[in-house]
């Protein structure tokens, strides 16, 4: 099945059921199954008059809004392809995507025009500018690329949901065609264009809903960003296939309102997100005295209660993916009744590889391949760390315009993660890294960036790590182990045992004494030998991951 039959069986099987809620003017709105699809239809005349053809590379670059998905299934309903962009990128990073994909068609929000008004005469194949929400609105003049509102332009389609002679009807895409262009994260370097297809993505749905137990009575809250891979096969393709219903965040400052207004009976969030929503929890919890009493003396049934009533009191499943989730946030939420099921992915794999079993998660693993997906362990050493390789119906056909890097990322039919782990006798999955993050002593040691981050992080004035291998100019081999460390600037401010606000010198002093407390319980070779203070946070990619090879530069600089 190609997503566009995907949308066409749902429209058919689920006509009337909500397939979208989503506030305007601070009302909640509702689309039902059909009327998204005949926002589509809409769409997708647009778009054929603006001149998109099958094959054509149609950039989706915008926040999350009712319209994305719209303007999504209306590129690959006309068989073009999609490519998905960070609304949060810098002009740069846009311009790379758009230049390399030759995209002749870029949808965005209205906050983005601007960024394309920088870049544009940078993009020689670029031939129309699309812009959501911008009934009424000013838009700018272009003597080469004009500029449109686009919904304007949809209501001189009103009448094609019923004509037979829809642009959209004439072309049907097959499932081995090229769905999206997916620009990877970049944490190691610049970014590629990951070729999905339509099976790539619905085979991957199919194992999805073998793992997880959907139906059509779900509501699915969404908060990430749809240009996520995680987001838009879990919280779009996911819930389409399914008849159930997806729930738009207003923003990331307004999830706790959101949910306590449309009670959803399902979530998926990277892992900084959960961390922050359980720190909140926790933080209510023992600043009401009664409250943390009986949490205490284990009368916690009422506090359970009192806690799922502001997750909307229907919340049963939340998915966590796309970095690794400190063990302690799992059990956290999972004694307040909350279960939470960590997985793991590649956007290279439409993007969901294994998942946590419901029934019987293992909190510090990423649980058990999906149904359809093989794992194995390439060259594993005498602890049965080796790097991760996927096989499956849902793995990429390889990077766009790029054979090289298609080349270096596949053995046979075998996809190389750059993921370190083992599988145990049990088949979990435990990550301990990334093989090029990877640090190698003298004594030929391998040491994971990640376990001594973990480390560092237990303590309350360490923000965040980062763990990088340097080598002095007197070591012909081997690295030593060093550290960059942002501080928690709140901890400090809040400290009550201090009276005056800290000295620049004196927070050095603690953090270094800090790495050196929290390093303790690490074997000797894996402790940091420098440690380097950051006053800013480090720049990070939409799922708030390190970019690490923005600061591998910076370890020969560390200091002692």
């Amino acid at each position: 099945m190609s997503l566009k039959k995907l949308l066409a069986a749902s429209a058919r099987d689920y006509p009337d059921r909500v397939a979208f809620r989503f506030k305007q003017d601070r009302v909640w709105q509702e689309w039902t199954y059909d009327q998204f699809r005949r926002q589509v239809w809409r769409m997708a005349e647009a778009f054929a008059a603006y001149g998109v053809r099958p094959q054509d590379r149609v950039a989706l670059f915008g926040e999350n809004s009712p319209l994305w998905p719209v303007a999504y299934f209306a590129t690959v309903g006309l068989g073009a392809i999609a490519v998905p962009v960070d609304a949060k990128l810098r002009e740069i990073e846009v311009a790379h995507i758009l230049t390399d994909s030759e995209a002749m068609l870029v949808v965005c929000g209205a906050q983005q025009v601007t960024v394309l008004q920088e870049i544009q005469h940078q993009l020689h194949n670029l031939k129309h500018v699309v812009v959501l929400d911008a009934i009424g609105a000013s838009l700018p003049h272009s003597a080469h690329i004009p500029y449109h509102a686009v919904e304007e332009d949809m209501h001189q389609h009103e009448g094609t949901a019923e004509s037979v002679e829809r642009a959209y009807d004439k072309v049907h895409p097959d499932r081995d065609d090229i769905a999206s262009l997916l620009y990877t994260s970049g944490t190691t370097g610049r970014q590629k264009g990951a070729m999905i297809t339509h099976a790539n993505f619905m085979s991957n749905v199919a194992s999805c809903r073998k793992a997880w137990p959907l139906d059509e009575t779900d509501n699915f809250l969404l908060v990430l960003p749809l240009h996520h891979c995680l987001a838009f096969t879990g919280n779009l393709l996911l819930p389409l296939a399914c008849g159930a219903s997806v729930s738009l965040v207003e923003s990331l400052r307004t999830v706790s309102e959101n949910i306590r207004e449309v009670s959803p009976t399902t979530f998926i969030g990277v892992p900084l997100l959960l961390e922050k929503m359980h720190h909140r929890i926790m933080e209510g919890l023992q600043q009401n005295k009664m409250a943390s009493f009986l949490w205490r003396i284990g009368l916690r049934g009422p506090i359970r209660k009192g806690i799922r009533a502001k997750l909307g009191d229907r919340l049963r499943l939340v998915i966590t993916g796309g970095a690794p989730c400190d063990p302690r946030v799992l059990r956290g939420f999972d004694a307040l009744g909350i279960r939470i099921l960590e997985g793991y992915g590649l956007t290279e794999a439409a993007p969901v590889l294994s998942i946590n079993p419901p029934t019987r998660p293992k909190p510090g693993t990423i649980g058990k391949p999906l149904p359809d997906v093989e794992i194995r362990i390439l060259d594993p050493n005498e602890e049965g760390v080796g790097e991760l390789a996927a096989r499956g119906p849902n793995i990429m056909k390889g990077y766009f315009g790029n054979p090289e890097a298609t080349e270096a990322v596949f053995q046979d039919d075998w996809l190389l993660t750059g993921d370190l782990g083992f599988i145990d006798d049990e088949g979990y999955i435990t990550l301990t890294g990334r093989r090029k993050s990877l640090i190698v002593n003298r004594e030929g040691k391998n040491i994971y960036p990640e376990e001594v981050e973990g480390q560092l992080l237990s303590s309350p004035y360490v923000l965040e790590a980062l763990v990088l291998g340097y080598r002095e100019a007197n070591d012909p081999v081997g690295e030593k182990v060093g550290v960059i460390v942002v501080p928690d600037q709140e901890t400090f401010d809040h400290d009550q045992h201090r009276a005056d606000p800290i000295s620049d010198a004196e927070l050095i002093r603690t953090i270094k004494s800090e790495v050196k407390r929290t390093s303790e319980k690490l074997a000797p070779y894996k402790r940091p030998r420098r440690v380097q203070v950051r006053m800013e946070e480090f720049e990070k990619t939409s799922t708030s991951k390190i970019k690490r090879y923005l600061y591998e530069m910076e370890a020969s600089a560390l200091e002692a």
